[in-house]
């Protein structure tokens, strides 16, 4: 049986061949996914398991999820998302929702980053200090 590390090296391996331009290809996933489960290759599901949490995690990369408390103006809008472009590559999807929770400010969320600045973290933050 392989050791998890064997498998999640395998899986990254086969997700840098599904990106031929720097694009995730989705053909080629499916064709991937296709191969790992007809092989007879012990740890077929294991792998096939770990090479799918790595395409979930690829593309949670390259979605933008803006959150604020108000509507943000059209101007606001164009500016954050050339931001996260400049910092994030041409490949990000941004959206925009409306949280009234947030009391003020925004939240913005990419991957496994995570950029607060509302009022409610604020005042989270400012209880957990007392």
């Amino acid at each position: 049986m392989k050791s998890r590390k064997k498998i999640r090296r395998e899986a990254r391996q086969l997700l840098r061949l599904c990106r031929p331009d720097g694009s995730l290809d989705e053909s080629r996933v499916r064709r991937v996914i296709n191969g790992i489960l007809e092989s007879r290759q012990r740890g077929r599901l294991a792998l096939a398991n770990e090479f799918e949490r790595e395409v979930r995690l690829d593309q949670l990369k390259h979605i933008a999820d803006v959150k604020s408390a108000v509507p943000l103006s059209p101007e606001l809008q164009a500016n954050l998302r050339n931001n996260l472009v400049q910092r994030y590559g041409p490949s990000i999807t941004t959206t925009f929702t409306q949280d009234p929770e947030l009391i003020g400010g925004m939240r913005v969320r990419i991957g496994d980053d995570v950029y607060d600045g509302s009022i409610k973290a604020r005042l989270a933050a400012l209880a957990q200090r007392f």
